[in-house]
């Protein structure tokens, strides 16, 4: 649930979301990084009635102290918090885990430099007991992460305990070997690699700015080449 711009709104909406999927069911709060810390738990104080797991970005990405501040803050109400969508390497990420500065590690596979540097975080992740949750929505990334949190589940942490995966349900037509979700669950892939490769029809038409999907907007003047 996006969040952070009318408390009213979000009360309100709040309500709708409980109303629909019951008080035992996982709730997650994402405010974009809008916030000042002493801003994202006053907010966040009138929202605890709704039991949300997770307050996503309260703040800045790169303020770890911040981060750390509000987890102390928010930790007796039973909302953690959630970030690292935006952190770029492992070193980012030890001082997250040191400073206890989230409860739910968002790994971005795509951000990371490499899986080599994903999978240092979800080492550090199972020292510190830290459960990691990777972040989907861009194009390939949830290609991209049902391998990471298939790996932490057989030769990391073993356990799906306070574990989610993110999915977002477009662009998959694109790719050579699509994610594939049933149930609210990602199916094992079959096929050897990342599952990232693109189909080639997809990059010549998406190319810019030759490719004839892009001449198409062009044609219609919503975008103009200079």
């Amino acid at each position: 649930m996006k969040i952070g711009s009318d408390l009213n709104e979000d009360i309100r909406r709040a309500t709708i979301f409980r109303d629909e999927i019951g008080w035992d069911n996982f709730l997650a709060m994402d405010a974009n990084q809008c916030w000042d810390v002493e801003e994202a738990v006053s907010y966040m104080m009138q929202l605890a009635k709704f039991k949300p797991v997770w307050i996503e970005e309260p703040t800045s990405p790169d303020d770890v102290l911040g981060h750390a501040a509000i987890s102390k803050a928010l930790e007796p109400h039973g909302i953690g918090v959630a970030t690292g969508e935006h952190c770029q390497n492992r070193v980012i990420f030890k001082q997250f885990f040191q400073a206890k500065g989230f409860q739910f590690c968002q790994i971005d596979s795509c951000r990371m430099g490499g899986l080599n540097e994903v999978l240092a975080v979800l080492l550090m992740a199972a020292k510190f007991g830290v459960p990691v949750c990777p972040h989907g929505g861009g194009v390939g990334l949830c290609e991209y992460i049902q391998h990471i949190s298939i790996f932490d589940f057989i030769c990391v942490s073993a356990t799906l305990e306070n574990r989610v995966t993110e999915f977002a349900d477009h662009l998959h037509e694109h790719f050579i070997h699509p994610c594939v979700v049933e149930k609210g669950a990602y199916k094992v892939p079959m096929s050897p690699g990342y599952s990232a490769e693109m189909k080639e029809e997809s990059l010549d038409a998406y190319e810019f700015p030759n490719g004839s999907e892009w001449k198409k907007l062009m044609g219609q003047g919503l975008f103009k080449v200079e």
